[in-house]
Parts: C-alpha cells; structure tokens; sequence
C-alpha cells in the first residue's frame, strides 16, 4: 500500500460534488457548517477553564467538506453570531463577555484550523486514510497555537498560575483522548464518504 501523499492541485471538495456551486449554495452551506458548529458545541464535558465539546470534530468536518473558504466563513459567522448574544459557544452561551473566558483562544483557533483543512481538501488529503490522518491532524493541533497563549494571559489576569505546567495542565492534559477520538473519527468519515460518492458516480 502507497503512503504517498496527493498531488497539490485544487479539486472540488465534498461540497462541491454533491451540490452545484453558486452564490446562493455558497451561503447557504456557510450558514449550515455555522449551525453544525454551534450544535457540537452543545455536546459539553463541563470543566474549567476551558471545557470538553464536540467543537473541533464539527471544525474538522466544516473545514474539509467545505473548503477553506467556505469552511473559515462558517466559523466567522459562527463566532459573530456568538459575540453579537446567540448562544451558540459551549452551554448555550453568548455574548461579548466571551472574550474574557481563558478558552476563547480555542474559538479563534478555530477558524484558522477550518481553513488549514479546508486548503489540504482542496488539494485532495482528504480522500485517502493517511493524507486524511495527516491533515486532520493538523487541524487539530492548530486551535491549540492560539487557544494556548490566551489560556496563559487569561490564568494570569486572574491571577492563577499560568506557568508552561499549569497552562497544559488546563489546557492539553485533559484533552488528549477527546481530541485523539474526535481526530480518528473525522479521519475515518472523510475517506469513507469520498469512496461512496466514487462509487455512485455515474
């Protein structure tokens, strides 16, 4: 079996092969990829300072069936719509007084991971088990590059520790095994779907 990973050339995504693409369908599946986001954001291991959800699968799975423009957009209106008071953040939250919370950084991350998978989708990592590990894997890491130094100045405006220990503790510790199932799962999905939407091509 090849472990070579796709050629970089843009190919539709997901998407793409199962609706015609225009204006209408564009916002429409921005609008859509919003709402999965806020809805697995719903699915909530309460801890603090920054809870368990099921945000990042919902991430990874926007990103990639989207693209990383679509995908990115989704999760903008997402985090507008939370800021502006729709409770749509972990617990049925929202507001402007998320800025504050030590895991808003996680949110921002985000947006950057959605169009990080979004781009390997468009140039087809998402279509064989190992480019899918491979990509789906930096999405999950990526929240973590911003999610991580907020966590830090947040723990320290607080007063708390906010030491290298203490920010993983917080931080990464209790996230390891979600985010290892979440990661195994979207990895999973992508190449399967691809392979059924191959064999019901025409």
């Amino acid at each position: 079996m090849s472990l070579a990973l796709p050629r970089f050339t843009v190919a539709p995504v997901l998407a793409d092969r199962l609706l015609a693409r225009s204006r209408v369908t564009d916002v429409a599946l921005v609008m859509v990829g919003a709402f999965v986001v806020a809805a697995l954001a719903q699915v909530e291991i309460p801890l603090w300072p920054v809870p368990v959800t099921g945000q990042t699968l919902a991430v990874l799975l926007v990103g990639t069936a989207l693209g990383a423009a679509r995908g990115a957009s989704a999760i903008v209106v997402y985090t507008l719509a939370g800021l502006a008071g729709a409770p749509v953040f972990a617990g049925f939250t929202g507001g402007l007084l998320a800025l504050t919370k030590p895991s808003f950084g996680f949110v921002l991350g985000f947006i950057a991971a959605a169009a990080l998978v979004g781009w390997l989708a468009e140039r087809r990592w998402d279509r064989k088990p190992f480019s899918a590990l491979v990509a789906l894997l930096a999405g999950t890491v990526v929240p973590f590059a911003f999610g991580l130094p907020w966590l830090a100045v947040s723990l320290a405006a607080l007063g708390l520790p906010s030491d290298l220990n203490a920010v993983l503790v917080a931080g990464v510790y209790p996230f390891i095994i979600g985010g290892v199932v979440k990661w195994l799962i979207a990895a999973a999905l992508l190449p399967l779907a691809w392979k059924l939407l191959n064999v019901r091509k025409p």
